[in-house]
């Protein structure tokens, strides 16, 4: 099942929740350059929320152009890095250097889903939900 039937399955309430985040992992997911930079100067487009740096990804160009328009900025070219949620999550959100999340096709009311920066969804050194220090402590 692709990423958009996975997410409306689970909001219907009747999702796994193991199989949301991996049909996520394996997702190809659109990510705007910040500054609509074509050359990475900038980074990725995202929005700092409740103390959570949140990723803005797409699952098309589609879902990416309602953003788009929903900013009122349809009017501009939007380069993208198109790039696997598993990669995202692994590799990018770890370089922030606090919580990261990502927010998928934000800009549909009845399709976006947040993936929140706790255990299984990102690395767990990232994951605020997880004490890195408190488990790996030797009681002696």
């Amino acid at each position: 099942m692709e990423l958009t039937a996975e997410i409306a399955v689970f909001r219907a309430g009747t999702g796994d929740p193991a199989r949301l985040v991996g049909e996520f992992r394996r997702a190809v997911l659109l990510v705007p350059r910040a500054g609509g930079s074509v050359d990475g100067e900038g980074g990725l487009m995202s929005a700092l929320s409740g103390g959570i740096r949140w990723f803005y990804a797409f699952t098309d160009e589609a879902a990416m152009a309602r953003f788009a328009e929903a900013r009122g900025e349809a009017d501009r070219e939007w380069p993208y890095l198109a790039i696997l949620g598993a990669r995202l999550v692994d590799a990018v959100v770890p370089e922030v250097g606090g919580p990261a999340g990502v927010a998928v096709n934000v800009a549909d009311p009845e399709g976006s889903m947040l993936f929140p920066p706790v255990a299984g969804i990102v690395p767990d050194a990232c994951a605020v939900d997880i004490d890195i220090e408190a488990d790996s402590a030797v009681v002696a």
